[in-house]
């Protein structure tokens, strides 16, 4: 920046910099760093005169009430009341941002590679890019395909949007009510719909006045005359956060104008129910509405979705873990069982999540109410919904819920009492999901064809229509919902080759499945078995000899060599017993240890994985004797195991066609367990074919993770030591990230990977991309089909300023196929749409555990299951003598 330019701004320029060095200032005093002065820096400023000196003056009003955040309160209050700074003050203003960081970081010496950097920072640099331009990222391959969506387009009447006011109250009102009162009064004379949030914000669909207007109204409560004045602030942007807020508040009126009950995020129709009575379940059909801007403009986007209710209350199943359970432990077992649980209570048709259990409580405590009368929650309960409670000895649940308090930028936790006798649950406990009869009688009613999901959405369109409030409504903020859903064209990439054992190639084909040629040809890369044991108990001694002699028998189909294992004979199947058995039988020449149980028991599970990743690191496998059972599908149940016991040991099943070299793709995920502990798995290739991968786990305590730098620098020297130099692009994918943190995201994740490339002076590109799997996004082909695998869509429909599109690369027969959202957030190695599209398709085809596409590149899904079995089952750090095989399989 040229000395000249910074020494003399005048106008603008000058109130800008004050309001800069200022900020700089509360900074300074807030974490203790000595920064330089105006005079250090060399601007001595200049008096701000005209349109300048009311600005500065009314940043000096709003300074004493925005201690907490006045930097970027101020600079948030002088863009809103000046024009965008043009020319010097321009130059000022992205100089001094850009410093300011700079010297933040560097003058309170904060490692940002190791450390997390303090969250004010972080949200700094996180405000300085903002994409204003709306992206484009549209690929060319593939052959067009005719599509439909799930989306409903919403038109805006020229002139019509969403307004907002300042609302001010003199003298001052501090109940939210009175408030509410007199705003009403006041849109009531004037006809206006409106939304008011009870402080000091009003949106309005229109502009009603330029600058301000102000009013006198009378309390009814006390007959207080109070002069009310209205302050126009601006007008929305279509993709501002408040505006769209605004719009899914809007249609949240109409879903209950249409006579649909929310019950958490959804909308849920009460009055028609599918009954499943043999397993006291009721299944409630709903929607998801969400409105959001769209490449195409605003869009509503509607999806089928369903809501399972337990007849059974809590106390029912706390009374029968009494009964079952011993007095000395029953305790620890109902807080396992109920902790994180979410349950529904009819009397209001609301859900909670139950953070604790209060023994020390039951409904003949009272509480405070807000008149301050003391009241038992017996009695809450009979005045209030009519309800008698029968046991009153019970304990209760607690909820908590953080809420914004009105005037401040703090939350609180709200506590809520919970009596489990109104508690009804909505989840399905683990006995039910292992009870296949049940599973299937719920996936007849929640799998949803494509035809009945389209019929859904007219149906909902044309109830919109037909109702006559809800058209006013949508009327009032000049909103009209389009006749029909979103038609578009597609594209559908073309199937890929699979390279299998002896050079066998062969095409992927329509619904990517090669099950039957990968039974008919050797592995890729096959390994020999040259040293198993087999550890069964007598009762499954006839499974057990069955199923060496097919693992004996299969060896040629698999291209390799499979001795006969040492069989190993458990007196009993107690854990005890495998502990000892494990720990005295396994030596350092076995290669994997099978365990045929005769039932699934988590703790024996957890207890085996642990000694075989740990304390004696070996490839192990175990498996239900009732699985082995089944002698008509013996020879493909073998056949499974066996190329998954390769694939442990370090063997490779097939690949595809990758046409370049030095390219390292590195997948991410994170497993959320108990008490915040998360375990974020890492995974990349280490050879140029994509069939050898490097696998970490790493222990962290939230989403986001911290120690990136520790798993990718294991990485690159182990694709240095197999590919002999470091790999010149880098792409990562990264799953588990929602929308709320991508900012975050891009700018500390993708910050570690850069100071390890930067730490070991490698030269290479990085491409960030998340991937998005529980989206509410559907896509149709024609005839209201399933789109088949390798259908992409990147216009339309995808995110106004994202780089971002959608892939179908699984093949589903039954039910609806659901997308997969790709956003890239950086790309250095400026790939194309094609390439990047193409790239993660190729890696749908490499999953090992299922010889067909998935819905996620083959990376992230070894991350999710290197992650969930250490997160789960193992506990503990893995040993790193499995890091480079597939041992989570």
């Amino acid at each position: 920046m040229d000395k000249e330019i910074i020494a003399t701004p005048r106008g603008r320029g000058s109130v800008l910099l004050a309001a800069l060095q200022r900020k700089r200032q509360e900074m300074n005093e807030n974490i203790g760093i000595k920064l330089p002065s105006s005079e250090e820096v060399g601007n001595k400023g200049s008096v701000p005169r005209g349109r300048g000196a009311l600005i500065l003056a009314a940043l000096k009003e709003r300074k004493s009430k925005t201690q907490e955040n006045v930097g970027s309160q101020i600079i948030g209050s002088f863009e809103e009341q000046c024009p965008k700074p043009r020319g010097r003050a321009a130059l000022l203003e992205k100089y001094f941002r850009g410093k300011e960081v700079g010297a933040l970081l560097n003058e309170a010496k904060i490692d940002t590679s190791r450390t997390r950097p303090d969250e004010t920072l972080v949200q700094e640099i996180t405000k300085i890019n903002i994409k204003d331009e709306p992206a484009v990222f549209k690929g060319e391959s593939g052959k067009m395909i005719d599509l439909c969506t799930n989306y409903i387009k919403l038109d805006i009447t020229e002139g019509k949007g969403v307004f907002e006011y300042e609302v001010k109250f003199n003298p001052t009102i501090d109940a939210k009510n009175h408030k509410i009162e007199l705003v009403n009064k006041i849109m009531g004379d004037l006809k206006l719909a409106k939304v008011f949030d009870g402080g000091h914000c009003l949106y309005l669909p229109q502009k009603i006045i330029t600058s301000q207007r102000s009013y006198k109204l009378i309390l009814s409560h006390n007959n207080e005359e109070v002069t009310i004045t209205l302050i126009f602030k601006k007008q929305k942007r279509l993709g501002d956060k408040d505006c769209i807020h605004l719009y899914n508040v809007i249609f949240k009126r109409i879903m209950h104008l249409l006579l649909y009950t929310r019950l958490g995020k959804n909308y849920y129709d009460m009055t028609h129910r599918y009954l499943i009575p043999q397993h006291k379940l009721e299944v409630y059909p709903g929607f998801v509405v969400s409105i959001d801007e769209h490449e195409n403009g605003l869009m509503l986007g509607l999806d089928i979705q369903h809501k399972m209710i337990q007849n059974q209350t809590a106390y029912d199943l706390l009374v029968e873990k009494k009964i079952t359970s011993d007095s000395r432990n029953f305790k620890e077992n109902v807080y396992k069982m109920f902790l994180g649980m979410c349950v529904l209570t009819r009397y209001n048709y609301k859900t909670y999540i139950i953070h604790d259990i209060l023994w020390d409580m039951t409904p003949k405590d009272t509480f405070q109410t807000s008149d301050g009368r003391s009241l038992s929650f017996i009695d809450y309960y009979k005045n209030q919904y009519k309800l008698e409670i029968k046991d009153h000895d019970q304990p209760l649940f607690l909820n908590r819920k953080s809420v914004k308090v009105p005037g401040s930028l703090q939350k609180e936790d709200r506590m809520v009492c919970l009596i489990p006798e109104l508690c009804y649950l909505t989840a399905l406990s683990d006995s039910m999901r292992s009870d296949f009869s049940l599973m299937k009688e719920v996936a007849q009613c929640t799998k949803v064809s494509p035809q009945q999901r389209l019929l859904a959405l007219k149906n909902y369109i044309d109830n919109v229509k037909n109702c006559a409030k809800a058209q006013e409504i949508l009327e009032q903020w000049g909103l009209s919902l389009a006749s029909d859903n979103i038609q578009l064209v597609g594209r559908e990439l073309d199937a890929e080759m699979i390279v299998l054992g002896k050079g066998k190639t062969i095409s992927a084909g329509f619904n990517a499945d090669w099950n039957r040629e990968l039974s008919n040809n050797s592995a890729l890369m096959p390994v020999d078995i040259l040293e198993w044991i087999v550890f069964y108990t007598a009762q499954d001694a006839v499974n057990a000899n069955e199923f060496v002699r097919n693992m004996e028998r299969l060896s040629k189909t698999i291209g390799c060599r499979i001795n006969a294992p040492r069989m190993e004979k458990l007196p009993n199947d107690q854990t005890h017993t495998y502990v000892n058995y494990v720990k005295n039988k396994i030596t350092n020449s076995t290669q994997v240890a099978v365990f045929i149980c005769p039932t699934m028991r988590l703790d024996r599970y957890c207890v085996i994985k642990k000694l075989c990743c740990t304390e004696l690191p070996v490839a192990s496998q175990v498996i239900n004797s009732r699985t082995l059972s089944r002698s008509d599908k013996l020879n493909s149940i073998t056949l499974k195991i066996a190329l998954q016991i390769n694939c442990k040991l370090g063997g490779s099943l097939w690949t595809v066609r990758f046409p370049f070299r030095g390219w390292m793709v590195c997948g991410i995920d994170v497993y959320h367990g108990t008490q915040n502990q998360s375990v974020c798995g890492f995974v990349c290739n280490v050879n140029e074919h994509f069939t050898r991968w490097f696998s970490s786990a790493i222990f962290q305590s939230k989403e986001l993770g911290d120690f990136y730098q520790i798993a990718f620098t294991r990485a690159l020297e182990e694709y240095k030591s197999h590919c002999a130099a470091y790999p010149s692009k880098i792409i990562i994918i990264r799953d588990g990230v929602g929308d709320g943190q991508l900012d975050y995201c891009k700018q500390y994740e993708l910050r570690q990977f850069e100071n390890v490339l930067k730490s070991f002076d490698i030269e290479a590109t990085i491409c960030f991309i998340v991937v998005q799997k529980r989206i509410n996004t559907r896509l149709f082909a024609e005839n209201a089909k399933n789109p088949p695998p390798g259908t992409i869509v990147d216009h339309t429909i995808t995110r106004k300023y994202l780089y971002d599109f959608f892939m179908v690369a699984q093949n589903v027969r039954h039910a609806t196929v659901n997308p997969t959202h790709y956003i890239v957030l950086h790309n250095s190695s400026q790939l194309k749409p094609d390439h990047i599209q193409k790239l993660c398709y190729k890696l749908c085809h490499m999953y090992y555990n299922w010889p067909g596409t998935i819905k996620v590149p083959a990376p992230c899904q070894y991350a999710h299951k290197c992650a969930a079995m250490v997160g789960q089952f193992v506990k503990t750090q893995p040993s790193s003598e499995l890091a480079n095989k597939l041992w989570y399989l």
